[in-house]
């Protein structure tokens, strides 16, 4: 029974797969739009597999390239703003991203999640009509952030806003999301994950489409390309297996 009011939070950042240029490398357009493309289509089986519904944060950009796709998205999960484009932001791009989303998929679009979790305009977010952000993971990640002091778990920020961090484990902090479920073994993962089911009731975390896909000839650091494609695919497979059996698999706006 207590495992029925657990709650698991899967959510996906469909962006341009952009990453090999943070490491010196372009990566044509399409190619970027195809490799995301390709994952989400892998994602959104395994997630029929194990019967999830989770919340994709899209760029309006790439949606904009794949509208059916979205709306096929749409019909079971959550559609939620992962801001205009991958690799560039302004203020405009809030409102302009929801409007965006929500002409493609039909669907309201409530919550947020910037780019690479930079810090947000709460002000600016409020203003664009969104209920909640996902932008932090509470941990310390070394040359990206330090938010070890911010709470662990759901919290009403700056004008009321709902912000829904990625979840850590209590004390040490450790964070369970894309780069740490991919690079340790999955009985840490699975040891963490009970930690702050235990904890907090629910568990929140997020990937990306493009770990799907074989990416080792991007030139890319081992802990991002080590694990990706068919290996990624039986990692995710298990992580998915094991959290079924803990809770119930909903969106973040089921969290409000």
């Amino acid at each position: 029974m207590m495992n029925q009011e657990k709650r698991i939070l899967i959510s996906v950042d469909v962006e341009e797969f952009d990453i090999p240029e943070e490491f010196g490398r372009q990566v044509p357009l399409q190619e970027k739009l195809e490799i995301s493309r390709k994952g989400l289509q892998t994602t959104l089986d395994l997630f029929d597999q194990y019967n999830v519904r989770a919340t994709f944060f899209i760029t309006a950009y790439w949606a904009q390239h794949y509208p059916e796709l979205i709306r096929q998205v749409a019909a079971k999960h959550e559609i939620a703003s992962h801001a205009y484009y991958h690799s560039s932001f302004s203020d405009a791009d809030l409102e302009g991203s929801r409007l965006a989303l929500q002409e493609i998929s039909g669907q309201q679009v409530r919550g947020f999640r910037m780019p690479r979790l930079r810090k947000v305009n709460m002000q600016a977010l409020q203003d664009a009509g969104y209920l909640y952000d996902a932008s932090l993971n509470p941990t310390w990640l070394p040359g990206r952030y330090n938010n070890r002091h911010l709470p662990r778990t759901m919290f009403r920020g700056d004008n009321d806003m709902w912000i829904i961090p990625s979840s850590v484990s209590p004390l040490i902090r450790y964070p369970v999301f894309w780069l740490s479920v991919k690079n340790a073994p999955l009985w840490v993962t699975r040891h963490f994950s009970k930690t702050i089911l235990r904890k907090d009731n629910y568990l929140s975390f997020y990937f990306h489409p493009w770990e799907l896909v074989d990416i080792r000839g991007y030139a890319l650091p081992s802990y991002i390309s080590r694990v990706s494609g068919a290996r990624m695919e039986q990692k995710m497979s298990g992580f998915l297996r094991f959290l079924q059996q803990q809770g119930r698999f909903c969106a973040h706006i089921d969290m409000l």
